[in-house]
């Protein structure tokens, strides 16, 4: 059964970083992108970051504009498991933060919701003073 897990959430300041990690199992990374989406209240889910299957070999990752140079996604592909590295956090990046997955032979990806085929039970991420 295909499974994601996320933690690592938590209360940080503005300006401090947060990692999140996704633990994925029953399946494996080799056809699967890993995306992680926000929502924040009374906000539609937005997708925030993706990377590309691991069988693609190219690291392909994709951020939306308000998060670029801030954070970084990575994958330990050993350990199944896919990392959100968030520096710099803004109040506006507060929100419950999902890792999703779906399947695809292309070797880049998407932040579109609708490809998503698998949800984590989010992890709450606060952004206060």
């Amino acid at each position: 059964q295909l499974q994601l897990v996320e933690s690592g959430g938590g209360v940080v300041q503005p300006g401090g970083s947060l990692r999140l990690s996704c633990a994925a199992s029953g399946f494996t990374m080799d056809y699967y992108v890993i995306a992680w989406f926000r929502q924040a209240p009374g906000k539609e889910r937005e997708g925030v970051s993706c990377i590309s299957r691991a069988a693609s070999n190219t690291n392909y990752t994709n951020y939306i504009d308000s998060v670029k140079g801030r954070f970084t996604i990575s994958r330990d592909n050993a350990k199944s498991m896919v990392y959100l590295q968030m520096n710099s956090l803004k109040r506006e990046d507060a929100g419950i933060y999902y890792c999703a997955s779906y399947w695809t032979y292309l070797n880049d990806c998407r932040l579109n919701r609708r490809d998503v085929m698998s949800w984590g039970q989010g992890t709450q991420v606060t952004v206060s003073s």
